[in-house]
C-alpha cells in the first residue's frame, strides 16, 4: 500500500492514540519535566550564581578555603579561583561585594578589621566558629628555659637574660614575630611596649615563612630561640610545645583597639597574652541574604583544628602544591563524607524553606 506523504510523516503512535489521550501524555511529560527541574533546582540552589572567596598568600589558609568552596559547588555555585590580598583590603573586598566569602575571620584578633570595613551591618558571620580553640603566643626552646628559669617574657627585660636570644650580636633578643598587616602585629607591638621590652627585644618583621626556616635552623643547631606562632600551623608541629619549646606566660593582659578591656588569662591560670580565638566564616551580607543555601553551609561547617594543623605540616614536609592541597581536600572529604554531605544537605533544607 502506497502511503501520501502526509500519511507518512505521522508516526505509527499518533495514528493510534486518540487526541485526548495524546493530550493527556503530553501534560504528563510537562509535569515530569517540571518536577525533574524542581529537583535539580532543590539539589542545586547555587546553580548560575559566581561565588568568589579570598583569603590573605599564607598558603597554609588554602585548606580550609576549597573545603568550603567544594561544599558550595556541590550546590550548583560556580566558585571562582581563590584572591589574595592582605586582612585589611580582604574585610573591605568583602564589604564592598567584590568579594563573596573568607574563612579567615579571627575572632576576636581581627576585631578592628571587621569593624573598621562596616562591622555587621556589611558582613554576614552566623554560628560556627568554623575553627575552634586557636592558640598564639610567644615561645622559646625548652633547653634555654629550663636552665635559666625563664617562664615569663617580661624577664627579657634583663638585658643577660635577653642577650641569650641575641642572634645578630647588638645584643638584643630577636623575636620571630608578625608580619606587618598580619592582626597580630599590632598586638604584638603594643605588648613590647606594655611590658617593658623596646630597649631589649627587636621584633623582627617580614616574611614570615622564611623568618621561621631560620628559627628553626637555629634550634636545630642548638641555639637559643624566641618567636611568635599561632595553631592551627604546621610550627608547632615541628617545635612540639612541651617538648622542644615551651610557651612563655605574660605578667598582665595588655590587647590593643577593640579588644583592649579582654582578659587574656585561660581557665587554667595561663596567661600567653592573646585570647583563645575562634576562626569564623564571614561573607557579605547582601549575597548571604540572597542565598539561604550559602549563609546555611558559613553557619553550620566546622573543621577541626587538628585536622588543619596535619594538613599544614604535610605542607611543610613537601606536599605544597596546588595540586597537592586539592589531593588532601579530597581525602578530608572523603574521610568526613557524612558530614559533608549532613552541611548540603542543611543547606538544600534551607534553601527550600526560603
Amino acid at each position: 500500500m502506497h502511503l501520501t506523504d502526509q500519511t507518512a510523516s505521522k508516526s505509527p503512535l499518533s495514528l493510534r492514540v486518540p487526541p485526548r489521550l495524546r493530550q493527556a501524555l503530553a501534560a504528563c511529560a510537562a509535569t515530569a519535566l517540571c518536577m525533574a527541574a524542581s529537583h535539580a533546582s532543590e539539589m542545586q540552589p547555587g546553580q548560575g550564581i559566581a561565588v568568589q572567596p579570598i583569603q590573605t598568600s599564607v598558603p597554609e589558609e588554602t585548606f580550609q578555603t576549597l573545603i568550603v568552596a567544594r561544599a558550595l559547588e556541590a550546590l550548583g555555585y560556580t566558585v571562582k579561583p581563590i584572591q589574595e590580598a592582605d586582612y585589611a583590603a580582604a574585610y573591605l573586598a568583602l564589604a564592598n561585594g567584590d568579594v563573596t566569602f573568607t574563612t579567615i575571620n579571627w575572632k576576636p584578633l581581627h576585631d578592628d578589621f571587621y569593624a573598621n570595613a562596616g562591622g555587621d551591618a556589611k558582613f554576614y558571620r552566623v554560628g560556627g566558629p568554623y575553627v575552634a580553640n586557636a592558640l598564639q603566643g610567644y615561645l622559646i626552646d625548652k633547653k634555654t628555659a629550663d636552665a635559666h628559669n625563664i617562664r615569663s617574657i617580661d624577664q627579657l627585660k634583663d638585658p643577660a637574660i635577653a642577650k641569650l636570644f641575641d642572634a645578630n650580636g647588638d645584643g638584643k633578643a630577636d623575636l620571630t614575630g608578625c608580619n606587618p598587616g598580619w592582626g597580630c602585629e599590632p598586638v604584638v607591638e603594643h605588648q613590647l611596649d606594655a611590658y617593658g621590652l623596646r630597649e631589649t627585644v627587636q621584633h623582627n618583621q617580614g616574611n614570615y615563612a622564611a623568618l621561621i626556616a631560620d628559627t628553626i635552623t637555629r634550634y636545630e643547631q642548638g641555639q637559643p630561640i624566641l618567636y611568635y606562632t599561632w595553631t592551627p600551623y604546621w610550627v608547632s608541629g615541628v617545635l612540639k610545645p612541651g617538648e622542644d619549646v615551651v610557651w612563655l606566660q605574660v605578667p598582665f593582659s595588655a590587647m590593643p583597639g577593640a579588644q583592649q578591656d579582654i582578659d587574656t588569662q585561660l581557665p587554667s591560670g595561663d596567661n600567653y597574652g592573646f585570647p583563645v580565638n575562634a576562626m569564623h566564616i564571614v561573607a557579605n551580607r547582601a549575597f548571604a541574604q540572597a542565598n539561604p543555601a550559602a549563609a546555611k553551609l558559613f553557619e553550620i561547617m566546622q573543621v577541626p583544628i587538628g585536622d588543619i594543623s596535619a594538613q599544614n605540616l604535610r605542607m611543610q614536609q613537601g606536599e605544597g602544591s596546588r595540586n597537592d592541597i586539592e589531593r588532601h581536600v579530597d581525602a578530608w572529604i572523603s574521610a568526613n563524607q557524612a558530614t559533608f554531605d549532613g552541611w548540603l544537605a542543611q543547606a538544600r533544607e534551607a534553601a527550600h524553606a526560603q
